[in-house]
Parts: structure tokens; sequence; C-alpha cells
């Protein structure tokens, strides 16, 4: 599976917007509203086409996935009843190494998506190492053992905040309900990214 290390503080400034969700990547100095690089300054106005593939990246970055995934994970949330855009959505939060970030064990998804990779996660008490993994409601998630003791997960622990949607005691966390559309990034227009696939 490829692999995309490319600098996520250049994809927020290119975006506009914290693809850490902490702003974390405007936090060194004043926030430039440009795009970096050369020519980042160069005032240019988007198209239609353009407005709906800068939704896209934006979720398809917050997330971590690649092109692929994004797309064949709009492919199987279509099929599902209720609104497309938070079926959509809800299908991305269900991701496994996404889950691990929103318990708080892990500081970015990238880690968490190598705390995974790495086999130091559990669901329902057996490993899995597929990021990807869908998570159903009702699984719980946990850090082995010898990954407890980790000082970097201790502090991800102190300073984080699990998600609403996410029951956590100790190196557990319980996957209690999907989040509802108001719970998700205000930044994120859904709708915008389903027009750009129903085109």
């Amino acid at each position: 599976m490829s692999r995309d290390r490319s600098s996520l503080f250049k994809k927020s400034r290119r975006l506009g917007f914290s693809v850490l969700e902490n702003e974390k990547e405007f936090n060194k100095g004043k926030k430039r509203n440009y795009a970096p690089g050369q020519h980042g300054q160069r005032r240019t106005k988007l198209s239609d086409y353009g407005l709906h593939l800068y939704e896209k990246q934006k979720v398809k970055n917050l997330y971590g996935v690649n092109e692929r995934q994004f797309a064949n994970s709009f492919k199987k949330s279509s099929k599902l009843k209720g609104v497309q855009g938070t079926n959509f959505l809800q299908f991305l939060e269900q991701r496994l190494d996404n889950l691990v970030y929103r318990a708080g064990f892990a500081e970015t998804r990238r880690q968490a998506r190598q705390f995974v990779n790495h086999g130091h996660v559990l669901v329902d008490g057996k490993k899995v190492d597929i990021p990807s993994y869908r998570v159903a409601v009702g699984k719980v998630i946990e850090i082995k053992e010898k990954l407890q003791k980790n000082a970097q997960v201790l502090r991800n622990k102190e300073i984080r905040t699990a998600a609403d949607w996410l029951s956590v005691k100790d190196f557990k966390a319980t996957f209690t309900r999907l989040p509802e559309r108001n719970e998700f990034l205000k930044e994120v227009n859904d709708s915008l990214i389903v027009e750009f696939y129903n085109k």
C-alpha cells in the first residue's frame, strides 16, 4: 500500500485548514493565508470544479487516505441508507486508525496508523494490523500492554480528550455510536464531495 510522506504543514497551508485539527501547523507564527511555494501568494479564483476538488482534497488529507481508498469509501458508503454525505464521513470515522486517534491514544492519525501497522492494537481482543479496518459499533479497541507504558502514549492520554462517540477507560475504547453530522468539523462541506463524485 502506498504511503504519503509529504509534509502535513505544507498541505495545511495549501488548504488553509489544519489537517492535524489542532492548528499546530500555524502556531509557529502568524497564519499565512496563502499557499506555500514561490507562487503561493498569487490570487487565483477557483472554478466550480476547483471548489469541489478542494473540498475533496481537504477531507482526503484530513483522514490520511489515498485517492483509491477515498473513492472506494465513497462508493461503499453511497449504498447505505440515509444522507449520502453524512454516511461517507461516518464511514471514514469507522477506520481503525482514526478511532485510535479519536480515543486519544495517538497524537496524530499518522501515529495511530503506525500503532496499528506495528500490531499494537486489538479489536475485541484480537490483533488487527490493517489501518483501514472498519470498526463496527459496539466493538472494543485496546492498546497492547507493551505500548501502554510508552511515554508518548501516556502523554497523549493526558493532553487529548476522547470523542463523544467513544467510551474510554484506561487503554480500552468502546465505539458506542456513529457520530452525528453536527459533531464533524464545521469546515467540512460534505455536499461538495457528493457533487464531485456524482457528476
